[in-house]
């Protein structure tokens, strides 16, 4: 057993961010009288804030950051009181894993298995995520409150993220999509531009509509680039849609958010099952149990463990 009792507290989650001051939001918008709808995202507030939590590597603070970016403007797109949606990635890479969930209200949280990778600039000169990440599989559930959640799974084309969440809506939701993402770091290892877009073809998208989208696409440089030229998300989609009768529907305020609870830990525990438990019992000592996505620790005596070990099944 690890020196650290560690648990993900994901599930059934629903906050609340509709108070305070943001920097970081989301933009929802469409263009050619729906043909196309769209999201874009500044995000470097939250970004910045999980790579203190965590205590990430600048190749990790860009994998988990364009992870967390598009999880958000994929959840602020469900319907539901209490929808979230977990984004995964799983490679053979030194990384190991990303995990972002994120709900429809705006509030994100994220980890990353092994925070302290270190790798060589990759050809282009910039942070080697895909190859951090290496071969292996990037999944997709929503849960929107029915009895089972929607569940989808790709194998990773280039673990560079944007490509492979581009390829997850074309082969397992049927969508063409151009997704682009980014983190930009400061010399000091902060963030200093977090961000990205989604933009989708509706099913009666005409070869015209669909022309024009691509020749604006292939314009772009990078979405860091863009970020680092001051432009808003707004400005981003400007900038690509701005003459295909784009509209902006929604400014969605975002942020890093754990709602992790003594309650939601001891049912992750009681999870375990009798056999974990009673190992941990039989330890004689309390147990610390740390939360995933924001390093929070918990603390049970042997007492607590033994209720948890009676409702156990």
């Amino acid at each position: 057993m690890s020196d650290k009792i560690r648990v993900n507290t994901s599930a059934g989650e629903e906050v609340n961010a509709s108070t305070g001051t943001y920097h970081d939001y989301v933009v929802r918008a469409t263009a050619s009288n729906g043909l196309i709808r769209a999201f874009a995202c500044t995000t470097r507030n939250l970004v910045e804030e999980c790579r203190k939590t965590h205590n990430t590597f600048p190749i990790c603070t860009a994998a988990i950051g364009r992870l967390m970016s598009s999880a958000l403007m994929m959840g602020v797109d469900l319907k539901g009181a209490r929808s979230v949606i977990t984004l995964t990635v799983k490679g053979e890479g030194p990384i190991k894993g990303l995990t972002a969930t994120a709900d429809n209200l705006g509030n994100v949280k994220g980890f990353v298995s092994n925070p302290n990778v270190l790798l060589p600039p990759n050809e282009s000169g910039h942070l080697n995520v895909g190859g951090a990440i290496g071969q292996g599989k990037l999944s997709v559930i929503k849960d929107i409150g029915l009895r089972e959640p929607y569940i989808g799974s790709v194998d990773l084309q280039t673990g560079e993220i944007a490509e492979d969440l581009t390829y997850y809506f074309a082969v397992s939701e049927q969508i063409p999509s151009s997704v682009g993402l980014g983190v930009l770091m400061n010399k000091n290892n902060t963030v200093k531009q977090a961000g990205g877009f989604i933009i989708q073809l509706m099913p009666d998208a005409t070869e015209d509509v669909i022309s024009k989208l691509e020749a604006k696409l292939n314009g772009i440089k990078s979405v860091t680039s863009m970020l680092d030229e001051g432009m808003t998300p707004e400005e981003m989609l400007h900038f690509i849609l701005g003459d295909m009768d784009l509209e902006i529907n929604d400014h969605i305020p975002v942020q890093f958010h754990c709602n992790c609870s003594r309650d939601k830990v001891s049912k992750a525990l009681i999870s375990l099952g009798k056999k974990e438990l009673k190992q941990l019992i039989e330890d004689g000592k309390p147990q610390d149990v740390f939360c995933d996505y924001c390093e929070k620790h918990y603390s049970f005596s042997t007492a607590e463990l033994q209720k948890l070990y009676d409702n156990a099944k």
